[in-house]
């Protein structure tokens, strides 16, 4: 085999099963995949024969992180909103929002939250947002994958469309993108207190004529359970489930306030519950029973939420923040292990995007989405265990390349596709007029 890049030097976290961790090893890849996973004296025959060598001394070679939530065009709208809890912030957010969100705005919002998240080792983003197309154009010029999807907002929304449109738009957006191998289809309604029923099960079937996936909030405050509770006398996740809604290509986001029962049930549909600890805890929103979901046997997968509600984007501090919140919270030093934390940013997101047997993991015949850490920095000494340095030490910035599908998107911190200092100049210009919509 002639590889097309090896990557070898390196301390390897494969992620895989078994947790594997090569503490001298590196990947050859081809065609876009893992073909080797292996000690470096292994992959001598590959270097040699390689178009392509990259000396990984001094980084942990790791899978591409996986947000199974996040809002990236709302990076423009970044601490413009604050102290408030999520009911009234909505309302300020959404005002902001009207004003200056189109086409445009939401394309340029997009490539500034994608440029984030690549730069911060993020190579597949579940993002929610009312322009997907622009979401996915966005993605593509910087070269981050992206599961995203049509809207469905009772009422006009931001967008101004009624349910006809937003059917319509969601049927488009398969058409176009279905087949996509760097997209993951879906339709994505905002909640149960803001779609109704009859509109999230339409969502639901356009989903699944498709076999797209299908991600909603649920259970992010008391006040929502109240709200949804009072119209239709049963709480988030009971509703959601009664719905026909919930299966192994649902991404529920937060899901902070659950009973037993409820964590039962998403065990048993085998739904995803993407947790989202910034923005839970910046909004006020409470701290997820995450301990007693992953006992349960239910995919807790991880997610920044937008950077208007936890100011940026970084996986990283959702990762620490997942791996120590709850034993705080619980006064249980174990309540989530450093193996469980990793899985949450990377097997878990993968199995939430339905690509379980192509990302979170370096494994042969995977895709080669992948990054480097540097593990140089006075913050990265000693070193005495890779996978507890990457929960409880790393830093978004120690990410120095990156690369999906063998393609090298970060080349020493830096985007390879796209010159983001064009991008901040056109966000510079247009935050005045971002301001003025609070003012």
């Amino acid at each position: 085999m002639s590889a097309d890049l090896v990557i070898r030097n390196a301390i390897v976290v494969t992620c895989d099963g078994n947790n594997t961790v090569i503490r001298d090893g590196g990947v050859a890849v081809k065609d876009g995949r893992i073909a080797r996973v292996a000690a470096s004296a292994d992959l001598e025959d590959e270097a040699t024969a390689a178009r392509s060598v990259l000396d990984g001394s001094g980084h942990i070679l790791m899978p591409g992180l996986v947000n199974a939530h996040c809002h990236a065009a709302d990076s423009l709208f970044r601490g413009l909103v604050e102290d408030l809890p999520l009911e009234p912030w909505l309302q300020k957010v959404w005002k902001a929002e009207g004003a200056i969100l189109n086409r445009e705005t939401s394309h340029l919002g997009s490539v500034l939250g994608c440029a984030e998240l690549l730069l911060s080792g993020v190579t597949s983003v579940m993002d929610m947002f009312w322009y997907p197309t622009e979401t996915v154009r966005a993605a593509r010029k910087v070269g981050i994958r992206v599961a995203t999807g049509g809207i469905f907002f009772d009422g006009p929304g931001v967008t101004g469309e009624d349910l006809e449109a937003r059917v319509r738009a969601a049927e488009a957006f398969f058409a176009e993108f279905g087949d996509a191998d760097d997209v993951f289809a879906a339709t994505m309604p905002h909640g149960a207190y803001t779609v109704g029923p009859e509109n999230l099960k339409t969502a639901r079937e356009i989903a699944d004529r498709h076999g797209g996936l299908f991600s909603t909030h649920a259970a992010e405050t008391k006040a929502e359970l109240d709200d949804v509770q009072g119209r239709y006398g049963s709480s988030v996740i009971r509703h959601l489930d009664h719905l026909d809604l919930l299966d192994e290509r649902t991404t529920l986001a937060h899901c902070v306030h659950l009973d037993d029962e409820e964590i039962e049930v998403l065990a048993r549909t085998g739904a995803t519950v993407a947790h989202n600890p910034v923005s839970n805890l910046k909004l006020a929103s409470g701290i997820a029973r995450v301990p007693d979901m992953l006992s349960a046997g239910v995919n807790v997968s991880l997610g920044t939420d937008g950077a208007i509600s936890g100011n940026d984007l970084d996986m990283w501090l959702a990762l620490r923040l997942a791996a120590t919140l709850h034993k705080g919270a619980t006064q249980r030093a174990d309540a989530v292990s450093t193996a469980e934390a990793l899985a949450m940013a990377t097997t878990a997101g993968a199995r939430a995007l339905g690509a379980l047997d192509r990302l979170g993991s370096l494994e042969t015949g995977k895709l080669a989405d992948m990054i480097l850490v540097d593990v140089r920095r006075p913050h990265a000494v000693p070193l005495f265990d890779p996978v507890t340095h990457l929960v409880y030490s790393t830093a978004k910035s120690d990410v120095r390349h990156v690369f999906v599908g063998g393609e090298q998107v970060v080349r020493d911190g830096r985007l390879t596709r796209h010159a983001i200092e064009d991008t901040l100049d056109e966000v510079a210009r247009l935050a005045p007029r971002i301001a003025a919509t609070v003012s």
